[in-house]
């Protein structure tokens, strides 16, 4: 019998289809490594809903016809830090006082994260990236 070594890992990587249906498999994937990681509670709750936001939007104004979109965590000490990258560098997200048609979009990953932004890639398109807390200081609130 073959036995496998398995490496702990603070980081996790993946690349989906720019579609709704790649934004969903993010969240679903997100969840099961934040709880791999043992992160629940309110925090995997927050980190949840971040990656939902930003898979949305990558999928939705960040898709490029052929080309994937990026989903990266990072486990700290505190924190994860999640980053999506999409193909469309030039449209580059801002924040609203109010909620949009479409929901709460960024408001919401303002509210959850200790920070967010934008930054651009190497070679081609953006990277947006939002840290949210390990502790319960952005608590979600009950469903």
């Amino acid at each position: 019998m073959k036995s496998e070594t398995t490496t702990p890992t603070s980081e996790f990587t993946l690349r989906l289809s720019a579609t709704r249906r790649g934004a969903r498999l993010a969240r679903l994937l997100a969840v099961q490594q934040l709880h791999d990681w043992g992160v629940t509670g309110s925090a995997a709750e927050a980190a949840e809903l971040v990656v939902a936001e930003l898979a949305g939007n990558a999928a939705l104004h960040g898709r490029v016809p052929g080309r994937d979109f990026e989903v990266r965590m990072e486990r700290g000490d505190d924190h994860v830090r999640i980053e999506l990258s999409d193909a469309r560098g030039e449209r580059r997200p801002s924040p609203v006082r109010e909620p949009d048609e479409g929901g709460y979009g960024l408001l919401l990953v303002a509210a959850l994260a200790t920070a967010w932004g934008v930054k651009d890639r190497c070679v081609v398109g953006k990277t947006v990236w939002a840290t949210v807390p390990l502790t319960c200081q952005n608590a979600v609130p009950p469903r």
